[in-house]
């Protein structure tokens, strides 16, 4: 297979424009991803590189759906981002093509030993109509010790927000003007090496696609009931459970189908036999509890030991919490708590809430979980969807994400 390699002289402030094709053209000139394993390189590799960037747009643009009728990760937008990755010469150069299949032999590796991960972020627009994005640097920061992990590559975080950002722009008609849309994007690494040998991927393959989405929820919070799972583990220690591998998650829909078939939404995922709170279903988890032996609020998480993802929207949270609730009097602990804690917390009236946080929702309230036979009710009263402090959370995060309240996590594309 014949690559295009990136001049050494090129000029840092070049952009590669290529003509537009027809649908035809575009469907015979799918492009082979999947590379035969090379020779290990001899210099240094060459890093992501925006000012390489090729840019072929679509001729076809897509019509917009009404913002009412977008379900989320259903509908994408026009163009996808990708760069591709071989262990002779490094990353390759950039291009920006219309939204299209990807051509894969079938030995890659991705399809036979899991070589991928991927990240969740969204873009927003403002007043001004200028489109941002909340706290990239902590998704590339994740997205590359999930590569790391699995013998991917890894990249030059400023150089991939700063392809990211261009390319949400390009794609912000699809942002609907209405508060509380966002387009949701996906970047994703894939092993692309056509072999049967288990070992580090030779070639890879790093794509952003891009899906237009509303409220998580369109009519408002609506609180969730969880079932206390400890016959299945989402992660367990020195596993990978702290990255966002692809492989973590088609494990879990056993468990939360099971759930769901007796009338819960997620599963809390518990762990051991002292069955630890780890994560509600994709999402970090959160619980506003006055303590026992002060009388103190304190609003808990489990400690980033191995087994819990480091979310994004946790750690804003978690700064939100120490900024404007520590004054006010509660105490921020991450630690190991049990599902016995939370049950005897809410018999004696001291669990005044649980959430789920995570980037899709935000917050998701939490109204009971079933444990051992029981529903440990989580301090919501019946006519309530959300507690005080989730409520709180989710307009906190949101004015920063849209502008509101400009703060540094807001990056303006």
């Amino acid at each position: 297979m014949m690559r295009r390699l990136i001049p050494r002289c090129a000029p840092r402030a070049t952009v590669f424009l290529t003509p537009r094709r027809s649908p035809l053209g575009l469907l015979q000139a799918a492009r082979q991803y999947s590379a035969s394993p090379a020779a290990a390189p001899q210099t240094k590799l060459q890093d992501i590189d925006p000012a390489q960037l090729v840019l072929n747009t679509t001729p076809n643009p897509k019509p917009l759906k009404k913002p009412e009728d977008l379900v989320f990760g259903r509908n994408f937008t026009d163009h996808m981002l990708t760069i591709e990755w071989d262990q002779a010469t490094g990353w390759q150069r950039p291009h920006i093509t219309p939204y299209q299949n990807l051509s894969l032999d079938p030995a890659s590796c991705v399809f036979h030993y899991a070589f991928e991960c991927f990240e969740g972020l969204k873009a927003y627009k403002d007043k001004e109509g200028r489109v941002r994005l909340f706290r990239p640097d902590k998704n590339m920061e994740r997205f590359n010790k999930s590569a790391a992990r699995i013998a991917l590559p890894t990249f030059d975080s400023a150089a991939l927000i700063d392809l990211i950002a261009r390319f949400a722009k390009l794609e912000s008609r699809f942002i609907p003007e209405e508060r509380g849309y966002s387009l949701y994007l996906r970047p994703t690494m894939i092993g692309t090496q056509k072999t049967l040998g288990v070992g580090p991927p030779g070639s890879a393959l790093l794509f952003v696609i891009a899906s237009p989405v509303g409220p998580y929820y369109p009519t408002g919070f609506k609180a969730v009931s969880l079932e206390a799972t400890d016959y299945a583990v989402r992660a367990w220690p020195g596993g990978v459970g702290d990255k966002k591998l692809g492989a973590n998650y088609a494990p879990c829909i056993v468990p939360q189908r099971e759930a769901m078939s007796r009338g819960f939404q997620q599963n809390l995922w518990l762990f051991g036999e002292d069955e630890y709170v780890t994560e509600v279903g994709t999402m970090n988890f959160f619980a506003a509890v006055r303590n026992k032996q002060t009388g103190r609020k304190e609003l808990l998480t489990a400690p980033l030991d191995g087994t819990i993802l480091e979310g994004v929207t946790r750690d804003s949270v978690l700064s939100l919490a120490r900024e404007r609730l520590a004054p006010e009097g509660w105490d921020i602990i991450e630690r190991k708590f049990t599902m016995r804690e939370l049950d005897e917390a809410a018999a004696e009236g001291r669990l005044i809430e649980a959430f789920g946080a995570g980037t899709a929702a935000i917050v998701s309230p939490v109204r009971a979980i079933s444990w051992r036979g029981k529903l440990v009710n989580c301090g919501l009263k019946d006519h309530e969807e959300s507690g005080e402090i989730a409520t709180k959370m989710k307009n906190w995060i949101e004015a920063r994400q849209y502008g509101d309240d400009a703060h540094e996590w807001s990056y303006v594309c």
